[in-house]
């Protein structure tokens, strides 16, 4: 099939409009519409909270962030004169984030938090939640909260960060949250927050200048003429799975005909539905050897191996395409677009805050780039107390080798970016072991944005490698923005177990919900493992050990602060900021018990933009956590990586419940400690932990003994009392393969237990935490499973 490729641009309404028609049709919408998100980056969620809840959330938040009038270090920049005069009401801050609460706040406790800010408008309710602080000798003598004065309200709001009760924590955290990531993630229309200057932050990658209008906009020759742009060009602008996109938002004889051309059976019906109380949309039933629910690390390679193959693969994704050229790289915007729930995901007690990949290309697309096989002394944990021979076999060795062929992988570090050279350094004055990071991009790879997609597809994610392979094998079609809502199944011939046969799922067409039918041969699941246990119990699975088990590599930090006007005109580099440079491209295992019991901690370095560093530091008052953020460019961060032995129960995507082990909780002690030592060690002037106390110490001005003793205190601390935040970018384990369904819920091959034909193909499978960052892992179990997956269609077939 021969593709057009024509690139024209008009002129409407005296703006420039650019048309590309291809041969699929639906890379007119990645432009046009997917563009179109690019140009309205946030989209305002309604904001449904009463007058007296939005009265006590815009006192909360401009509690957190209020005006600061009396700011005496006089400044030349307006900018930062600015900033510290900017309440978070001055910045509609309070409308966005009663919109946050309203639409797209997706926890049990929601409901909660809005009676909460109903119970703070009244003075019994303040009473009952603040207690003798709303007490006033003047009439009427109680009062309640947003009445209160802004002293009044910052001592409520520190009593409730160290709160004997843990709902005043859980409030105090959520309010915290809500209100700093969303001051410092919000856009004007020029694309800018007026707080950035002040903070020393550019925003998007300066560097980052092909977006996809302006290059066509500016792709005329030079007589004046409409350049036709080749087959490369249109990569370009719609990234490199272009030809293999099929958009649902388009009337059904047209899709139908696009998926048609891709080479798959399909049929239009057209049916009555209650919603529409009229003739709906027409649906679509779609025949196909293989779906795929899910893109990242395990269906992408699920997907391309099959394709390859030769078999016809459908691929279903429930977030967005973002190509190269269409991406953003502004923070805010990036988590709505590209992150599971817009990045607003925590555990039921608000323990651990988690981020999770929802884009073609999952959690490989938005990930840090590191790419650690899995350990020895972990595959021989899965092979001897799980009875799984696949991780001593010479496929599952073949198949880390293969995977990281593909993805690029190698070990050489360019120049560093800060936090990475400060990790290094202390621990080389400290005497602690430190690696390069494998990473699935180049040496030269000097990107800080890449937790907002890869600008330029050199992180080879399996957008850029696995589903490139779906696509140019001809044999494969993905469908952005589609979600599953069961699989589908029969009964066998004589047999209590099921067949599945393939997926009802759903998609928004002309604003409202139609769904279709994929009918397959095999189907896979790798949704992830905060959504493949709840799509597997919605399509009949009773498995126990469904949702069960779940691991997250909790994660806590601790930061310090190097002047950009350092005493050493050498160390630390004075032009590098905090959010530049490869994300993670060292380790140190100082702490990891690679070599005794397996459990322990990494030591490595996250990407924080504005958004997700405000909501990690402690809240002391609105000056100090002002203060800080004027320091956000120089503040490097280290964290410390537990593997858990600690585990969890996904009861939906949005319900998690999870519990650390005690020796969890060491491990991350201990890795603090050594956080601490090595921020002091590389130079940091000041250091601190993310406690609620805000503690912090001058390392010039302290000590030998008080540097002990702060370190000492600050390691020491407990951290599931939700006064240190905790995250995760890890997830796995909760549909764990297995060799009895008792205790598992899929076999070696990755089959379920109880139907079959159906595999999950993802970070679920995980018998146990892997330790350390798991794309290779995850990579490798789908490629193996993928060749299970080859012998069943191979017997299919000779049959």
């Amino acid at each position: 099939m021969e593709e057009k490729n024509i690139m024209s641009i008009r002129k409407r309404g005296g703006k420039d409009h650019t048309v590309v028609e291809l041969g699929n049709i639906d890379t007119q919408r990645l432009l046009l519409n997917g563009g179109g998100e690019r140009e309205k980056q946030q989209s305002f969620a309604i904001n449904s909270l009463s007058q007296r809840q939005m009265k006590s959330l815009t006192a909360l938040c401009d509690t957190i962030l209020p005006s600061v009038n009396d700011f005496v270090r006089v400044s030349d920049d307006e900018s930062v004169a600015n900033f510290y005069r900017t309440s978070a009401s001055m910045a509609g801050t309070h409308e966005r984030v009663g919109g946050v609460i309203s639409e797209r706040l997706k926890h049990p406790s929601t409901g909660l938090l809005k009676l909460v800010l109903w119970l703070l408008s009244t003075w019994f309710g303040t009473i009952i939640l603040c207690g003798m602080a709303c007490f006033s000798t003047k009439f009427p003598f109680f009062h309640c909260y947003p009445d209160l004065s802004l002293h009044k309200r910052q001592q409520i709001m520190n009593s409730w960060s160290l709160s004997y009760f843990p709902h005043l924590r859980m409030f105090f955290r959520t309010v915290k949250l809500l209100t700093l990531l969303v001051f410092f993630t919000q856009i004007d229309e020029s694309e800018d927050n007026p707080s950035w200057k002040a903070i020393g932050y550019c925003g998007p990658d300066p560097e980052f200048k092909a977006q996809l209008k302006n290059h066509f906009l500016h792709g005329t020759s030079e007589g004046g003429q409409e350049k036709k742009e080749d087959d490369g060009d249109a990569a370009e602008l719609a990234g490199p799975l272009y030809k293999g996109l099929v958009h649902l938002n388009y009337p059904r004889d047209i899709t139908a005909d696009a998926l048609r051309r891709c080479g798959f059976a399909v049929s239009v019906t057209r049916r009555k539905t209650k919603a529409a109380g009229s003739l709906s949309s027409p649906s679509l039933v779609i025949q196909c050897d293989v779906v795929v629910l899910g893109s990242g690390s395990g269906g992408g390679v699920v997907a391309g191996v099959l394709a390859k193959s030769g078999y016809k693969v459908l691929v279903l994704e429930k977030g967005g395409y973002y190509a190269r050229n269409n991406l953003s790289l502004l923070e805010g915007p990036s988590m709505d677009q590209m992150y599971l729930n817009g990045g607003l995901v925590a555990t039921d007690d608000m323990g651990v805050f988690i981020l999770a990949g929802s884009t073609v290309g999952g959690g490989s697309a938005i990930n840090w780039s590191a790419c650690i096989k899995t350990p020895e002394h972990v595959r021989k944990e899965w092979c001897d107390s799980n009875e799984l021979e696949l991780f001593d076999s010479k496929l599952y060795k073949e198949a880390m080798d293969v995977v990281c062929e593909k993805m690029g992988v190698q070990s050489e570090i360019g120049d560093e970016g800060f936090n990475n050279a400060v990790l290094r350094r202390g621990c080389q004055e400290m005497g602690y072991p430190v690696n390069n990071i494998p990473r699935n991009s180049p040496p030269d790879h000097y990107c800080g944005w890449c937790c907002m997609g890869c600008k330029d597809g050199n992180k080879k994610g399996t957008s850029e490698t696995w589903l490139v392979d779906l696509v140019k094998s001809g044999n494969g079609a993905i469908l952005p923005g589609c979600e599953a809502i069961k699989v589908l199944h029969k009964k066998k011939n004589g047999s209590d177990r099921k067949i599945a046969r393939g997926v009802a799922f759903e998609y928004e067409y002309n604003g409202t919900k139609d769904i279709c039918v994929v009918e397959s041969k095999v189907t896979i699941v790798a949704c992830g493992a905060l959504r493949t246990p709840t799509l597997l119990k919605r399509s009949g699975l009773k498995n126990a050990n469904i949702g069960k088990n779940l691991h997250l590599h909790p994660v806590t930090m601790a930061w310090g602060y190097f002047p950009d006007e350092p005493a050493s005109e050498v160390w630390p580099e004075v032009t590098k900021k905090s959010f530049e440079g490869g994300i993670m491209t060292a380790m140190s295992p100082v702490v990891a018990e690679f070599d005794k019991s397996g459990y322990g901690a990494v030591i490595q370095t996250p990407a924080l933009h504005p958004g997700m560093f405000s909501i990690v530091m402690p809240w002391i008052s609105g000056t100090d956590i002002k203060d800080r953020m004027r320091k956000f460019s120089r503040t490097a961060h280290i964290f410390a990586l537990a593997r858990d032995k600690g585990s969890g129960t996904v009861n939906s995507p949005s319900c998690i419940s999870y519990q650390m082990e005690d020796t969890d909780e060491e491990n991350l002690k201990k890795g603090i400690d050594k956080v601490l030592r090595i921020l002091a060690t590389a130079g940091a002037e000041e250091i601190g932990t993310h406690h609620n106390k805000g503690r912090t110490l001058k390392v010039k001005e302290a000590s030998y003994n008080e540097f002990e003793k702060f370190v000492k205190e600050e390691s020491s601390r407990p951290l599931r009392d939700l006064s240190t935040p905790l995250c995760s970018a890890h997830q796995m384990g909760s549909c764990r393969m297995g060799s009895n369904p008792k205790n598992s819920v899929v076999n070696e091959t990755g089959e379920t237990w109880e139907m079959e034909g159906l595999y999950v193909a993802d970070s679920s499978v995980f018998p146990s935490a892997l330790g350390v960052n798991p794309m290779v892992t995850v990579q490798a179990i789908a490629y193996c499973t993928a060749q299970s997956v080859l012998d069943a269609l191979r017997r299919k077939r000779n049959r």
